[in-house]
């Protein structure tokens, strides 16, 4: 089972750049981070007060983790948001929705606890022909990589938000939101991912012994 630590980390200094020719936003390793208690309020823009969950079901103990190559998407918006186990227990993430989406080169990775040791789920595809998705809503924990904004807006009141379908936060809450997404050299950590559609071109998925994480 994935090790909380117990320190946050530290924020990143980078700064955005604008690319030549105009356009988009960049961030070389733009890094996004979920930490408990007041922190997480402050970073994701406050803990929503109106119950609603990062996702349509109770989430699992556990995080996992994904990353790509590079995931390209169009349509993206994100608001912080509870996201809420069976035991009640809740805990903050930036709730991320991307309209349509491709991934090269997926993994996906879950470290199980077993009776008999550590164990790893392991589900890789999109190494020759990249994963698609729609309507994908991920519930981010922490997000590292090199990211390409293009017509962005930091700041928006989460309840007017409209680049996603259905990706709207409660009134007041901080939001952003852009035109288009793509995250090179993508690792993020996750409570729980919906999608409209998935298309998983070249699955393979493995239970492997120990530990086996995509990092």
């Amino acid at each position: 089972m994935p090790k909380a630590s117990g320190e946050a980390p530290e924020a990143p200094q980078d700064v955005p750049e604008q690319p030549e020719g105009g356009g988009g936003t960049v961030w070389r390793r733009f890094a996004l981070v979920a930490v408990p208690g007041f922190v997480a309020a402050a970073v994701l823009g406050g803990m929503t007060t109106q119950g609603l969950l990062a996702a349509s079901f109770a989430v699992s103990g556990d995080s996992f983790k994904m990353s790509a190559d590079e995931l390209v998407g169009q349509g993206f918006t994100q608001y912080g948001a509870p996201a809420q186990s069976v035991d009640g227990s809740s805990r903050a993430v930036g709730l991320s929705s991307v309209e349509t989406a491709e991934l090269t080169n997926l993994c996906m990775s879950s470290l199980w606890d077993l009776s008999i040791g550590e164990a790893t789920l392991v589900i890789e595809a999109g190494e020759a022909k990249p994963v698609t998705g729609t309507d994908l809503v991920l519930d981010i924990e922490q997000l590292r990589g090199d990211a390409e904004f293009d017509t962005i807006e930091i700041g928006r009141d989460a309840s007017t938000l409209d680049r996603a379908e259905g990706g709207q936060g409660p009134a007041g809450g901080f939001g952003l939101q852009s035109e288009s997404i793509t995250v090179s050299d993508m690792e993020l950590t996750t409570w729980a991912v919906t999608s409209g559609s998935l298309r998983l071109s070249g699955l393979k998925l493995a239970v492997k012994p120990g530990n086996h994480e995509c990092f």
